[in-house]
């Protein structure tokens, strides 16, 4: 018997979740095809990272020249990535990008890092979307396991260190790790 009761304030009903006016970009089709390719090609060792390039390009996005792409590097929707010239992306960097992504040139997202442009409207009793898009400028610099959130610019030769948590704007040549959030 299906649970007919409605939340009250504060709870939440994730059966009632539509991702309203959330567009995905691409045909079902497409996206299918990128998981396969991301999961079967893309993120494995032994898929030579000069290449990695080349198929994110097949994809949709526009990545610049002399871009260096680790293993184990996920993206989510490639048609909604910009990426400049001579740009490193670590080994297990996610880039959940249900929004755009735009990396400037010379930036630097090191291993384990997370950009996500994703959220969800917490007040919302069915939790549908709040995303935002992510730009690093040139120069920037997102350190190991560092986590960068929907909505944030990280400015030109700005550093997220080392498993910060960017919740804000990074001002251009700005540092901020852990103690600065605290």
């Amino acid at each position: 018997m299906a649970d007919t009761t409605v939340p009250t304030a504060g709870e939440r009903s994730l059966r009632g979740f539509t991702g309203a006016g959330y567009d995905k970009g691409r045909p079902l089709l497409v996206q299918a095809a990128w998981f396969a390719v991301l999961n079967l090609v893309f993120v494995k060792w032994w898929f030579p990272a000069r290449w990695r390039p080349a198929l994110l390009r097949a994809f949709g996005a526009r990545v610049g020249r002399r871009v260096l792409i680790r293993h184990r590097v996920r993206v989510h929707w490639p048609w909604r990535l910009d990426v400049g010239d001579d740009v490193w992306i670590g080994e297990d960097a996610w880039l959940l990008n249900l929004e755009r992504i735009s990396i400037g040139s010379n930036a630097c997202v090191s291993q384990g890092a997370l950009l996500c442009t994703g959220s969800h409207q917490r007040h919302s009793p069915t939790f549908e979307f709040d995303n935002g898009p992510i730009r690093l400028e040139p120069g920037a610099w997102v350190a190991a396991r560092a986590v960068v959130l929907r909505g944030v610019t990280v400015g030109r030769g700005a550093v997220v260190g080392a498993s910060t948590i960017a919740r804000r704007d990074v001002a251009p040549a700005e540092v901020v790790t852990t103690r600065d959030v605290r």
